[in-house]
């Protein structure tokens, strides 16, 4: 059997700078360190973290009033601007984990307002990223579109002034048909200044666009509520995988349904540990004459600082082993 293994694939520079910080805040301040819904949407990870003596919260009212001297962790998604301001009527120390291109797209959105824009969001409804990017702006100032459909229904107060941004983990070709539809019934429609769906989105879905056709399964590794590991499964069976599935651990494998293959597509959501790649690759090898074949289109070396009070915080190779093995 050949597994096809992508290439890039599990970690983005923003998800490993989150994961780095909430390690790092731990080493400098010692535990808790509590942080704000999952650091990314991860159980390995989060699991993992909790481990080391991280706290996961769903709101700063959670955090004992003798333990708000700890630092508290907004996640890699993003929040609204009223998390930041609740934390600092509380008194709270933060360290903001937002990816830096999740904040760029705040931005776009931001300077569509300030030039007297109403924004589209082009998004998923109820994902903590739209949350965060929606809860940059004034309420009403911001529309969600999810589909063309959705598109087609649109009727704003003025068609002429309306400005754009997405959520940056949607599927590109998705994403392309709706902002090719919104253009078509609102000619005068801004982009933003550079495209929102990130680097790392678009290119682990590249790979698996290539890797894809031939395979009798494609996996996927990353949780249920990762939207672009969700991405890729659509995006394996799209481009010609006879089968994709989404697995969070080799535990879940199926191996009756999975049955005789000779191709197996494996790739990772973004927020996907190296480790449990691993463990799917050794779990097909203790069934399989199995041999591993690398589909890379590019090599990403993105590199996003930490906050600046952990930067003089040494982090070792070890300090990270429990996701990088």
């Amino acid at each position: 059997m050949t597994i096809r293994l992508c290439g890039p694939r599990g970690f983005c520079a923003g998800v490993d700078r989150a994961i780095q910080i909430v390690v790092l805040a731990l080493k400098s301040y010692g535990a808790p360190v509590y942080v704000r819904h999952e650091i990314v949407h991860n159980r390995y990870v989060v699991e993992g973290l909790e481990a080391k003596g991280a706290v996961f919260v769903e709101e700063l009212d959670e955090i004992p009033a003798e333990h708000r001297v700890q630092p508290v962790v907004f996640s890699a998604h993003g929040v609204p601007k009223s998390v930041p301001e609740d934390a600092a009527s509380r008194n709270l120390f933060y360290l903001d984990a937002t990816c830096p291109l999740v904040s760029k797209v705040h931005k776009q959105a931001m300077r569509h307002n300030r030039l007297g824009r109403h924004v589209i969001l082009i998004g998923h409804a109820g994902h903590p990223e739209v949350i965060g990017t929606m809860g940059q702006l004034p309420e009403g100032s911001v529309s969600l579109i999810e589909t063309i459909e959705d598109a087609d229904a649109y009727a704003p107060a003025d068609p002429d002034n309306l400005g754009y941004v997405t959520q940056t983990t949607l599927s590109v070709d998705d994403t392309a048909g709706v902002i090719t539809r919104l253009h078509e019934r609102f000619p005068n429609l801004t982009a933003p200044a550079a495209d929102s769906i990130c680097y790392a989105t678009t290119n682990r879905q590249e790979v698996v666009k290539q890797a894809a056709p031939g395979c009798d399964l494609f996996i996927i590794v990353g949780a249920p509520n990762s939207s672009n590991s969700k991405r890729l499964v659509e995006v394996a069976l799209r481009a010609g995988a006879k089968k994709s599935i989404l697995v969070q651990r080799a535990a879940e494998l199926d191996w009756d349904e999975i049955g005789a293959i000779s191709t197996l597509g494996l790739s990772a959501g973004a927020s996907a540990p190296e480790v449990i790649v691993n463990e799917i690759i050794e779990a097909f090898r203790a069934r399989f004459d199995a041999r591993v074949e690398l589909a890379e289109t590019v090599q990403e070396n993105e590199h996003f600082l930490v906050n600046r009070e952990l930067r003089s915080i040494e982090l070792t190779t070890a300090d990270m082993a429990f996701v990088n093995g």
